[in-house]
């Protein structure tokens, strides 16, 4: 493990530049944006971290920065559609060699996680201010170290189940909100040699990010997602050569193959 694990938290940055009441709470929940809030929240010895917003050059992930990266913490909400492709492509191949992922809130419907995750990740979901209790699932996952039992987020918008994700899903973290719907708000996957999290607390209008237990979840999940091991390799490696003698006749003998195998 490396001295310090890279962070680089990633925000759309689109609600706390906006006009009107809503914008105004927001930006006294986060004044410096979500992703600034976060970085300022977790910060820690054993952690360096950047935060970058969608409006940053390359949408704030350019190469050089995802690759020194060890675990991306990923906000979005109305700007999914506005993710490049192409940046959603290096992303994937990024975790797919280890980076750690982590999730937060309406992410659900981001363009990478979705990718990730290969399913639709809808849900059901109300926005009146209500309480949402956590309750913790598995208390011997790392995610879960220093979590209380179940803690309570006085206002929060409702995400309900049914909730889109594959049946692999790793349930750390069960909600319960007050008007009677529950939800799997924390639950880990792997892709390739990356560790994925996702985490549904975190509604842009409450001051969500700023609750200690909250950001002990968050803090727990960058390290346990971070990435330890050299980049996976990601692409078919070329012909192999045999390790042992094929004495089999290849009745393909008299036919060349190679424009098959040939690279696009």
């Amino acid at each position: 493990m490396k001295d310090k694990i890279r962070v680089t938290v990633w925000n759309e940055n689109i609600h706390e530049r906006g006009e009107g009441a809503w914008a105004d709470v927001i930006r006294n929940h986060y004044p410096h944006g979500i992703h600034n809030a976060l970085k300022e929240e977790l910060a820690s010895p054993d952690l360096e971290i950047r935060a970058v917003a969608l409006d940053d050059p390359e949408q704030g992930l350019p190469q050089d920065v995802l690759e020194n990266t060890d675990t991306l913490v990923w906000w979005g909400h109305c700007g999914h559609h506005l993710v490049e492709d192409s940046l959603v492509d290096r992303i994937q191949k990024r975790v797919l060699e280890g980076m750690g992922l982590v999730v937060l809130h309406s992410g659900h419907y981001s363009k990478i996680f979705r990718r990730m995750l290969g399913t639709h990740c809808s849900l059901r979901w109300r926005e009146v201010g209500e309480k949402e209790r956590v309750w913790v699932v598995d208390k011997d996952h790392p995610i879960a170290q220093g979590v209380p039992d179940s803690f309570v987020i006085p206002h929060t918008e409702m995400y309900g189940e049914p909730f889109g994700i594959p049946g692999e899903a790793h349930v750390v973290f069960m909600s319960w909100y007050e008007g009677g719907n529950v939800f799997r708000s924390g639950v880990t996957f792997r892709r390739g040699q990356g560790k994925i999290f996702y985490f549904s607390p975190g509604h842009e209008t409450f001051p969500i990010y700023r609750q200690p237990e909250v950001v002990k979840v968050i803090g727990n999940a960058v390290r346990w997602a971070a990435q330890e091991l050299p980049n996976a390799r990601t692409v078919c490696w070329d012909k192999d050569p045999a390790l042992e003698p094929v004495t089999s006749e290849n009745p393909m003998d008299a036919v060349d193959t190679s424009s098959l195998h040939a690279k696009a």
